[in-house]
């Protein structure tokens, strides 16, 4: 029953996050303080939420 539950949780956590370029993600992102973001993650901004 423990491994059913764990699989269900780690579904639901892989369900919540965001597609890198999508509308969403870039909203999140613009929130997230830039001191916090990550190289890639600036990388992927760039690339998908100003161009």
């Amino acid at each position: 029953m423990k491994k059913w539950i764990s699989a269900l949780f780690a579904c639901l956590v892989l369900a919540a996050c965001t597609e890198v370029g999508s509308e969403e993600w870039c909203n999140d992102l613009k929130e997230k303080p830039k001191g916090d973001w990550t190289a890639n993650e600036a990388k992927d901004f760039t690339k998908h939420c100003i161009f």
